[in-house]
Order: structure tokens, then sequence, then C-alpha cells
């Protein structure tokens, strides 16, 4: 009889099981669990990813059409979709099955956020998924946190009516808060503080940073390890700032990319400096942290008009920004010197837009028009477009599609109100 070694035997199925670990790491990988996805940076890499879409477009999987009013950005765990929506009365947060679209479940939040001027209703922002928990802000002020796996809600705190906040003009709070390590940070906004740290679990208040009185803009934080020093960067209506992760501390601030309509952009950090930009005739521009002790100097490095970007938001990618400015027309920005490369005004209009591996993903707001572009300082080379196939009938003001595309799991989801519709990347 033949013997077989015991070790040599068992190989297969220790490779089997490294295998199935190794799928399981890869599969989050390529969740987009928040707002811009795992770094906030609006960058998505994966492999295997149709980016060719002139010659093959992507086939449209499925379409959910209960989505309701609002501009909130799918953000997506393992096969289910989390996002928000508002009708009926209600503002709601939903989950979906990624695989069929089917609803899992839906969570009615409270009274429907109504924006004054016919600019659209329901909540703005993401919501941000952490484990077995969810949380999201709604364009009211109202902070919640529910249950991942049924909706329910855990607890709730108001902007407004808990920490006396005040926002910057009147178009709803559309912040998408970030959770890190066992808080969860949030821009009420006013006299008692700009920004507030609240326990993931209880609600209950950690920090506030008394130091920094900005009124809310429409921004979402980021968080950096600054030189030794984690601190969360936001931008709020007279410019941007950074605060100690630990209590708050008002760290540096500065007047860039202030504005007095609207501020939205999410900053870009990289290298102890901070990118930021903000339309409605305000500017771009980089900024350099030095540290001195428990402060830092916030030091201009350049400020200029080349890429002051509205709500679409900016990428960088191999030392160059990508992103729309408020002069109507794409633009490829160098980071170090905020010198524009290329230009581009005709191709396609305003929009939204998503790294994704060596390309881009951009959105039209107006038209429904998604168009492949190379990621690349050489100039606007395109792979194809997609419209998506039908516009939603809820009537807004400028009738544009303002939440951003999402990429995850080898899907792209596109959403135009209550009409959110997902195509499959890897057919």
């Amino acid at each position: 009889m033949k013997m077989v070694n015991k070790n040599t035997a068992a190989l297969p199925l220790v490779a089997w099981a490294v295998i199935m670990v190794m799928s399981a790491m890869e599969l989050s990988a390529q969740d987009w669990s928040q707002w811009r996805g795992p770094n906030r940076e609006g960058i998505f890499k994966g492999a295997n990813l149709n980016l060719d879409w002139s010659a093959k477009q992507p086939p449209l999987s499925w379409t959910f059409k209960q989505a309701g009013s609002g501009f909130s950005s799918p953000t997506v765990v393992g096969t289910t979709l989390y996002c928000q929506g508002a009708g009926g009365g209600n503002d709601f947060a939903f989950a979906l099955d990624t695989r069929t679209g089917n609803v899992k479940w839906k969570q009615n939040l409270g009274q429907e956020y109504i924006q004054h001027d016919d600019r659209g209703n329901g909540p703005r922002g993401s919501v941000t998924v952490d484990g077995d928990k969810l949380y999201l802000v709604r364009g009211g002020g109202q902070i919640h946190c529910l249950s991942a796996a049924d909706g329910k809600m855990l607890w709730q705190k108001d902007f407004k009516t808990d920490f006396d906040g005040r926002l910057q003009n009147n178009w709803g709070y559309s912040e998408s808060p970030i959770v890190d390590g066992n808080i969860v940070i949030c821009t009420p906004g006013g006299a008692n503080g700009t920004m507030i740290a609240l326990d993931k679990n209880t609600g209950n208040v950690v920090w506030r940073s008394k130091e920094w009185t900005d009124d809310a803009a429409y921004s979402s934080a980021i968080v950096a390890d600054v030189n030794g020093i984690r601190q969360f960067i936001q931008l709020g209506r007279s410019g941007v700032a950074g605060v100690a992760a630990s209590d708050g501390k008002l760290l540096w601030k500065s007047e860039i990319a202030a504005n007095r309509t609207a501020v939205i952009f999410t900053p870009i950090y990289v290298d102890n400096m901070v990118y930021v930009s903000s339309g409605y005739n305000a500017v771009c521009g980089l900024i350099k942290l030095t540290r001195t002790g428990d402060r830092f100097n916030a030091e201009t490095v350049y400020s200029n008009t080349n890429l002051v970007n509205q709500h679409g938001g900016v990428i960088l990618m191999n030392g160059y920004l990508y992103g729309y400015a408020e002069a109507r027309y794409w633009v490829c920005q160098d980071l170090k010197t905020g010198e524009p490369v290329w230009r581009e005004r005709d191709a396609l209009g305003k929009g939204s837009i998503l790294g994704v591996n060596d390309r881009m993903i951009l959105f039209d707001m107006q038209s429904g028009i998604a168009v492949v572009v190379a990621a690349s300082p050489d100039g606007w080379k395109e792979f194809g477009r997609i419209q998506i196939p039908e516009r939603t009938k809820i009537s807004t003001r400028e009738k544009q599609l303002w939440a951003h595309p999402v990429i995850a799991n080898g899907k792209l989801y596109l959403r135009d109100h209550d009409l959110l519709f997902c195509f499959d990347l890897q057919n």
C-alpha cells in the first residue's frame, strides 16, 4: 500500500484556506464603506474592471426606483448597499441587496427635510459603515446611529437643539460623518465649537472644538497623522482647520477657500500638505503644515483660481489633481505648483469625479452621462461613455444629479434622486 505523507496531503486544504482568506480580504478591499471610499480620497483600486466602454459598454444589472428625494451617494459593504432618501413626509435610510437590487430593510428617520428654495429635498450625506453600525446625518441636522443588520435606531442627536449648531446657509446639512476608533466626528458648527466627537456607541459628547467656532459648511472631514499628531481636517464657512483627534484642540487654520455662499469641498491630504478648493468666486490652494511643539504653522504654498470646485469633488492621482472648475472646464492641475496642465471645455459638462486605477469616471450632473477618461497629464483621452437609461420625475430647480458615482465589488452605481442604477463592470 502506498504511504501518503500527511503534511503533503494537507497542503491542498491549507492552500485552499489561504486562497479563501485572501479572497475575503480582497473583497473587503473592494468595499466602499463611506463617503469617497475607505480613505476619503475618491479613488477605487480593483482588478478585472471594464474601463474601456468604447469597446464594450457595461450592462445595466438593475434599477431601484424607490430611493426617494435626496443627493446621498451610496456606500457598499459586501453584498449590501446603504443609502438615504426621502418621501411621503419622511427622511429614511435603506439597504439593498447588490446582487438583485431588492430591499433588505427601510427605516424612517423623522420628518422629511424640505429645502427652502426648491433645490431638492431629503438627505445629502452618505451613510458611514463601521462594523455592525451605521452613522448618517440628515439635511435638518440630525445624526443617527443605526443597526446595519436591520436599520434599527440605536441613538440620535440633533445638531441644533442638542448642540446649538449653526449652518453656513439654509441648504441643509450635507456632511458624511467619519468614525475613528471609538468616536464619530461631525460638524454642527456654531459658537460652542465647530466640530464635535461623540461616543460611537452611545452618542455622548467626548469633546468639542471650542477654540474653533466657525459656522458649519457642507464639507466632510478627513483624518490624517501629521508629524506624529492625529487630527481631523475640515472646512468651515471661514476656511479650513485641523483639530487634535484626542481632544478637539485647534492645531491650525487657514482662510483659504472661504466664501459666503457654500463651502462643500472634502479636503485632500498628502505629505504634510492640505489641498482645498471652493467655487462661488473663491480659490483653490495648497497649505504646508509644519509642527512646532503641539501647534502647527499653516503656510500657503499657492492660492489661485485654476481649479475652483463647487461640489463635484477633486481627486489626486500621481501628483496631479483632476476636477471640474467653476470656469466651466475639466482641469488637470499640478499639485506642487498649482498650475494647470490641461483644460477640456467641450467634451463633457460640469460633473462629479471618481478615480479608478489609472482612469477616471466623470459623471455629468446635467445630462446623466458618465465617461471614462485617462488620469494622465498628457491630456484628455476618452474610453467611451454611457447614459443613465431614464431621468427622475422629481422636480428640482437645477434638475442636477449631485450624488457622486460609486464603485464597489465590480459594480458602478449612479443615482438620480429616486432612481439608483447598478452597472456591472466585470462583464
